[in-house]
């Protein structure tokens, strides 16, 4: 057996808000912590793209906070200039009119959504690119194998992933995979467009759920971003599920048009993009904080397992870290 390249006392797979929240409260509690994650940066969902001239929150638009704890959290992060409050006219599509939404206090990390994992991040051991294809238990611990094939060991190990990506690598785990593989999630288009004038209109965000859109929003009217008229739309997940292989540039059309029909203008665009979040959000989410097996050792955390929100990802990373350190 190769010697392990990375031993910990845990690994955290996924560095989205789940993961950092699970990492850097074992890390604080004095353990050696390592998150991996199979793409090139952290934030998951919490993604930030860039484009040529604007920046677009294409997964999380924004997040809500509702328990003492994460009110706590909010207030840190926002004394230390991470986040703020989008304080945009946020409105609601009832196919014939606009109607102003709810009152909630709305919040947005800065210069854009990536901006608040980062700063989760801090110090934390990370290694991009490291695909998680299996785990295995090895004593009292577990070993770890990456696609690149590098390894891993460590005494307890945290899978911060969408429900069907952590059902793929818990077959050996009956007790938890029976759980896991009953939750399911629909998929989301995301299409980014800037446009080469100001629209006339008087909302920064619009719930439309009809037809193909779920939502749309002024990106630029997001505090700490660039000037423009920079616009992220999301396909309802019915439609994008239906739409599911299309390609992208038939994707962005098919959307930007919706987007024209629904607030009647035809400003010329400037940057089209989409990006598929396969597994944007869960269809029937667990409300039980988090998953731990029998023995404390494996855990799982996610949006999906706490009511489907950024606070609720936050918390179940919180969840898992606190049960891990009680055993």
């Amino acid at each position: 057996m190769m010697t392990p390249l990375h031993v910990l006392d845990v690994a955290v797979i996924g560095a989205g808000v789940a993961g950092l929240s699970c990492a850097n409260t074992l890390a604080q509690a004095g353990l050696k912590v390592a998150i991996f994650d199979k793409a090139r940066g952290a934030g998951g969902r919490m993604a930030t793209r860039r484009g040529e001239h604007a920046s677009f929150d294409h997964g999380a638009q924004y997040f809500t906070a509702h328990v003492p704890a994460f009110h706590a959290a909010v207030a840190q992060w926002q004394a230390a200039g991470v986040v703020t409050e989008w304080k945009g006219r946020i409105v609601a599509w009832d196919g014939t009119s606009f109607a102003d939404s709810d009152g909630k206090t709305r919040y947005v990390a800065e210069p854009g959504m990536s901006g608040l994992c980062r700063y989760l991040m801090g110090d934390l051991s990370f290694f991009s690119q490291h695909k998680l294809i299996g785990f295995e238990r090895d004593g009292e611990g577990w070993r770890l194998d990456f696609e690149s094939g590098e390894t891993a060991a460590c005494r307890k190990l945290v899978l911060a992933l969408p429900a069907p990506q952590a059902a793929q690598l818990l077959e050996a785990e009956p007790a938890l995979h029976a759980i896991v593989a009953g939750v399911t999630m629909s998929p989301v288009w995301a299409v980014m467009v800037r446009f080469a004038e100001p629209l006339n209109l008087d909302f920064a965000g619009c719930f439309v759920n009809q037809g193909p859109l779920s939502w749309v929003a002024r990106n630029s009217s997001k505090p700490g971003r660039p000037a423009g008229e920079a616009w992220v739309l999301h396909g309802s997940p019915g439609w994008s599920q239906v739409h599911v292989s299309e390609k992208e540039d038939s994707v962005s059309n098919a959307l930007l048009a919706a987007f024209r029909n629904l607030v009647g203008v035809q400003a010329g665009v400037e940057e089209l993009s989409a990006h598929r979040w396969l597994y944007a959000q869960a269809d029937n989410p667990l409300n039980v904080g988090c998953l731990v097996d029998a023995s404390a050792t494996l855990g799982l955390a996610g949006d999906w397992i706490n009511g489907s929100r950024v606070e609720g990802a936050w918390d179940s990373g919180l969840q898992v870290a606190e049960k891990l350190l009680a055993q």
